[in-house]
Formats: C-alpha cells, structure tokens, sequence
C-alpha cells in the first residue's frame, strides 16, 4: 500500500478517544490528501529526454529589447516588465509542427494584472487567419496562487475562444517547472513537468480551426489590467516592479520551413516528413496510460473551467468537445469569465486586442 495512504487509514481507524480534537485531525488529513493527489499527478513517468539550446542560438528580442536579459551562461532568460515596458522574445525560425518547452519560474508577491505568456503563433505572417497555441499564466494578489489558462485557435478562428483554466499544485514562483507544448498533426498537448494536462485532438469537425500552418514561438510578459485577475478588477501595481519571469532550458524540436515557401499542405509534408516522423516517435509524443491517469487526475482537482460547458458562450458545443455528464454538472455555472483574445498583434506591443466575455465575475479566486 502506499505510504500517503497508510497515512490516511492510520488517522481514520484511530480509536474514538482521539478523535477530541476533530478540527484538527481534519487538517492533517486533508494535507495528506493534497499530499497524496499532488504525488499521485506529478509522478506520472520519468523526465523527459530533452536537448535544449542556447537562448542566442534559438531566440531573439520580440519587443522591449532593454528589459530581456540573458542569463550569464548563456542558456536561459528573463523578462522584465517595468511601467515602461514589458518585454519578449521570439524563435528564430518557424516550425511546421514541433515541441517547444521551457523550464519557467513566475514572478512572486503581488502580481495581479500580469500575464505571463509561452505560446506559438504565426499572427505576423497570416494577420487574418493565423494559429495560435498558449499557456497563459495570470497574476493574482499577494497571496493568493497564480492561475493559468490554455487555448488554441486555428485559421484565424479568434472569436471562437477554447480557453480551460487552472489552478497548481505548486507554487511556480519557488522554482523552475518545465511547460511544453507537443503540436503534431493529430494532436496538441500541454504539458507540466511530464504531466500531460489537456489534449486535443484533430477531427474532421474541427475543419481549419485546428493549427496548421508554421509558427514561432514566443514568451512574452506585460500587463493585462483590463482582463487577467478577477475580470480586470485588480490592476498591475508598479509599486513591485520591476516584474521578472525567468526561463531556461529551452527547448524546440520540429521542422523548420519558411511559410511563404510552403504554398501547399502537400509540399509541406514531403519537407517535413522525416522530422514528423521522428518528432511522434519521441516518448512525450505518448500518453501512455499511466500518464493518461494523471491528466485525469489533475482535470478533476485543478480544473476549474472549460469552454466545453460554458453555455453562455456556447450554447452548441464546439465539435472536438467530449461531453462528460460529470463535467457538466461540475461546470454548469462556469460561465463568468473574462479573456484576453488572441496575441495575434502584439509581436511589438506591451499589450493586445481583447475580446471578453461580458460577465466579470471572474471565479478564478477559488
């Protein structure tokens, strides 16, 4: 039996003339339980093998040049957002598929109003129908935890939003945690650490809003007032400034194309067929079962909501969209929330176009 559950039948099977302190039994056993949910997700499989390459060798500045600062071994980065300027980088080359990651540590104390994003999009190249895939990590008040948010868009498909936020098992301002993104041509997953967190996969239904077409990869820090914490309610206080999201260990793998090149899908695949190949043959490329079971796992504890069941939005649910009754109840209410849109022109701005949802009853503080 494992030991975390030990734990909890010692507690439970104590004789009743222990049981005086019920508060504080009650405690214990729910630190236990964080405990044991926590070990449960985050032992999913061994790390990944992983080669990482020199920031200068991969990226260079998006936008507020002065406040990218490179790390003195070369291999990692920091963003710094000022009341001056946020800041960025950007890949190198494009990718027609691919794994991006990076291990990142998030800025601590008060942080509301901040967005700290790590994504993929080739908005600068296709201004009208570009694709996008993000991690969106968003500020909160001194004390209270970081929450983040994934999406995707395809084709230009902006007003059709498939956002799902979350809430951490850890705090991501004490240390560095690796986030990833596996783009294939069947599928997209998000990774923390090696826990796979959300998949989507490709459907005919899905038509052209699944991501197609080459893109960068980006990191970015600014301020997001107006949508990030609590619907815009809590702003950017640049009281704690300056404000510093640190990456290293970077990581991209795919096939590198110019997308102008590219004129056809079928060109684009015989470039890259190889590189296809061998990025789905990789072990991240896999849910095996027993990662399948933390993704779960971390959907039912952290989970907090999903486009799929947010009817005000979507009164129909968008085609990829399976439907769990379990879900559904959980969900019923989620629909209150506020997002920021699509980065799609912000390669050389502090901000971006948002289009919200009109209740700003953000429930993200749960």
């Amino acid at each position: 039996m494992d030991h975390s559950l030990r734990c909890f039948g010692a507690i439970l099977s104590l004789p009743k003339t222990h049981h005086h302190n019920n508060n504080f039994l009650f405690s214990i056993f729910s630190s236990l339980l964080l405990l044991f949910i926590s070990i449960s997700i985050s032992s999913s499989d061994a790390a990944f093998d992983l080669a990482t390459i020199p920031f200068n060798d991969g990226y260079s500045p998006l936008f507020g040049d002065s406040n990218v600062v490179r790390s003195d071994d070369g291999n990692g980065v920091s963003l710094l957002l000022d009341r001056f300027t946020g800041s960025g980088f950007i890949s190198s080359n494009m990718y027609k598929y691919g794994f991006f990651s990076a291990n990142i540590k998030l800025p601590s104390n008060y942080t509301a109003g901040l967005c700290v994003a790590f994504y993929t999009s080739n908005g600068d190249v296709f201004e009208k129908t570009h694709d996008e895939l993000d991690f969106e990590f968003l500020g909160n008040l001194a004390g209270k935890p970081w929450r983040f948010q994934t999406n995707l868009y395809g084709n230009g498909s902006t007003h059709r939003g498939r956002e799902e936020r979350y809430r951490l098992w850890f705090d991501p301002t004490k240390e560095y945690h690796r986030y990833s993104i596996l783009w294939t041509s069947k599928n997209v997953v998000f990774y923390i650490d090696e826990v796979p967190i959300r998949e989507v996969l490709r459907s005919a239904e899905m038509g052209a809003d699944y991501p197609s077409k080459p893109m960068s990869l980006y990191a970015t820090i600014w301020d997001a007032s107006n949508w990030a914490t609590s619907g815009g309610r809590y702003k950017v206080n640049y009281k704690y400034a300056p404000f510093v999201a640190e990456f290293k260990d970077l990581v991209l793998k795919g096939c590198s194309v110019d997308p102008i090149q590219e004129s056809t899908a079928a060109a684009g695949l015989s470039i890259c067929s190889d590189q296809h190949a061998d990025l789905e043959a990789q072990d991240y490329a896999v849910i095996t079962p027993r990662r399948r079971l933390a993704m779960r796992r971390f959907r039912q504890r952290y989970m907090y909501y999903s486009y799929c069941y947010d009817t005000l939005r979507y009164p129909n649910p968008l085609p990829e969209c399976d439907i769990i009754p379990s879900e559904k109840q959980r969900f019923k209410e989620t629909g209150r929330l506020k997002f920021g849109g699509s980065h799609r022109r912000q390669s050389r701005r502090k901000g971006r176009t948002t289009t919200p949802v009109e209740d700003p009853d953000d429930q993200g503080d749960m």
